[in-house]
């Protein structure tokens, strides 16, 4: 099957647009199904049937939980269960797959995965759990959606079964950190997980709950009895108001040219000679809700959910719409100390569950940004506002250039930047360190001078001398060694750049996380490129025909 080409991708959704959920609400619990529309694929040349999906699900997912997380404070745990008689997913649509351009396939599988992860981030921080009601066949990547939640209830019904049969039936790997999940979330001994995953069929219910692959089994007649009886005691222990107003995620508002996005905070301006993409946030320039309660009134348009939503739709527009343009430069503008006062309000984070919402969409956020499959470079200039959660940007960068004074014949001052207490731990990455702590791995003293140097406004000497950026230039190189350093950048091979960039991005401990995005993604589109997956007579492309697949059988 020759790849169809992916159209233009759009990631703001609403819940009256949902063609594959159905979301019903009986406080304190919600009830997710999954009722695939299987003429409702992003693309003609695929149908969803048995609950398959493509991306278009898992964006609509994606917007389900996040607006439960701001809009519903009287929710407090999530079931997550299948629409169609004896089924609850059979994962991702092998024709959707097989018909994709190879760049489709690799970002459908990490936006996938950053949509699992939210749901473990929303049971873990935001004391909202979830539960798989597995009311049929779980496979592939349907499994995979119940290995994100927090417990997993299987029918017993002799015929319901969960697989991981990508490996065995597709020549792929269980793209959303399934294989992962098996053995570093649910415990699964390693033999058996060999066993499970080359087992098309799958393992049905006493074996799955024997080998820890799901939680608990029932009859037909107690599944649902039981599965609100495990929501409920969940939700009892959330600590999730219960009761009150929410904050309403309104449409995100973008207006596009040929080359470039813009939105209130931040813009994107897209050179196409060397494949760059400029990414501009804006310092607030009004007063900003200080409580929680006024972050009620004001709503989404206050700078620190507005800004954070805006940044996250142009990361996902430009991995998925803009896939040749392989550097972004990140920069900043606006007065600091606006920002200052606006991050005042992520101290209650830890007494008020909106304002803790916020700063964990900033850390999802930053997450997004540095797991993407780019280079990154931060230019640090007159008129920038590289402070506190900002200064996440220059501290997730491959790069940072500061300019030192200012441009001639300008009145702006020079540029200073200024971590806070916000860069000691609020933002943790993949690998579960902060970025401070990343940056100077293996290096306590350097990590201590740069923590010494916290809520101090540093000049480009300050910030050489604490090791904060790669280098300062004055105005009469700046211009030439930021032209000739990204068209150096635009002559290297992007698979090289790719697998450089992740390998000294994540340094430190391995996490869950970490292996799902450093390893798996790694791994995941080397094997979609191989013809034993996507050849002619790879195992993609003969599914579903009745032949077998034809296997280059050198190991490498």
């Amino acid at each position: 099957m020759t790849p169809q080409h992916d159209s233009h991708l759009t990631f703001s959704v609403t819940p009256d647009s949902y063609h594959h959920w159905i979301v019903s609400f009986a406080p304190p619990v919600a009830t997710l199904t999954l009722s695939v529309n299987p003429d409702g694929g992003l693309r003609n040349d695929y149908q969803l049937k048995l609950n398959s999906y493509d991306l278009g699900v898992d964006i609509e997912l994606h917007d389900i939980v996040n607006r439960l997380r701001f809009e519903r404070p009287d929710i407090k745990a999530v079931v997550i269960t299948g629409g169609l008689d004896n089924v609850f997913c059979s994962g991702a649509n092998i024709q959707m797959l097989a018909g994709s351009s190879h760049h489709h396939k690799v970002n459908f599988c990490k936006f996938t995965n950053e949509t699992r992860n939210t749901i473990e981030e929303a049971t873990e921080f935001s004391q909202l759990p979830f539960l798989a009601a597995v009311n049929g066949t779980a496979a592939g990547g349907g499994y995979e959606l119940a290995l994100a939640c927090d417990e997993i209830v299987l029918v017993d019904d002799k015929s319901a079964a969960v697989s991981l049969p990508e490996v065995p039936l597709l020549a792929v790997l269980p793209g959303t950190g399934g294989l992962t999940r098996v053995v570093d979330k649910r415990f699964v001994r390693r033999d058996l997980a060999d066993v499970f995953s080359t087992k098309a069929e799958g393992v049905k219910a006493q074996q799955a709950l024997e080998w820890g692959l799901v939680d608990a089994i029932t009859t037909k007649s107690e599944f649902h009895t039981t599965i609100a009886e495990r929501a409920h005691t969940r939700a009892a222990t959330s600590d999730r108001p219960g009761a009150g107003p929410g904050l309403p995620l309104t449409p995100i508002a973008r207006t596009g040219t040929a080359d470039g996005v813009d939105y209130e905070y931040v813009s994107v301006g897209i050179n196409r000679s060397i494949r760059t993409a400029e990414i501009t946030l804006k310092a607030p320039t009004t007063p900003q809700p200080a409580t929680g309660q006024e972050l009620l009134v004001t709503g989404d348009s206050a700078w620190l959910v507005a800004a954070a939503r805006q940044l996250d739709d142009a990361i996902l527009h430009l991995r998925f719409n803009e896939t040749e343009i392989g550097t972004w430069v990140l920069k900043t503008e606006g007065d600091p100390t606006n920002v200052l006062a606006a991050e005042a309000l992520l101290d209650q984070s830890d007494t008020h569950w909106l304002v803790r919402e916020v700063s964990l969409l900033w850390r999802r956020t930053l997450k997004r940004v540095e797991l993407s499959a780019r280079t990154i470079f931060a230019l640090i200039e007159p008129g920038s506002c590289f402070v506190s959660t900002l200064a996440e940007l220059f501290l997730l960068a491959d790069r940072t250039y500061m300019l030192e004074g200012t441009w001639e014949d300008s009145d702006v001052a020079p540029p200073t930047v200024q971590l806070t207490e916000h860069n000691a731990g609020r933002y943790p990455m993949a690998n579960g360190l902060t970025r401070l702590e990343t940056r100077f791995w293996g290096r306590p003293k350097a990590l201590e001078t740069a923590r010494s140097a916290m809520s101090i406004e540093l000049d480009a000497a300050g910030a050489v001398e604490a090791e904060l950026v790669t280098e300062a230039m004055d105005d009469i190189d700046w211009e030439d060694e930021i032209r000739v350093m990204l068209e150096e950048r635009a002559s290297f091979s992007p698979d090289a750049l790719t697998g450089m960039e992740a390998n000294y991005r994540f340094v430190g401990p391995e996490t869950m996380e970490t292996k799902i995005f450093a390893r798996l993604s790694a791994w995941q589109n080397w094997i979609f490129q191989r013809p034993n997956a996507v050849g002619e007579s790879g195992a993609l492309q003969r599914f579903g025909t009745g032949t077998r697949p034809a296997y280059d059988q050198r190991r490498v």
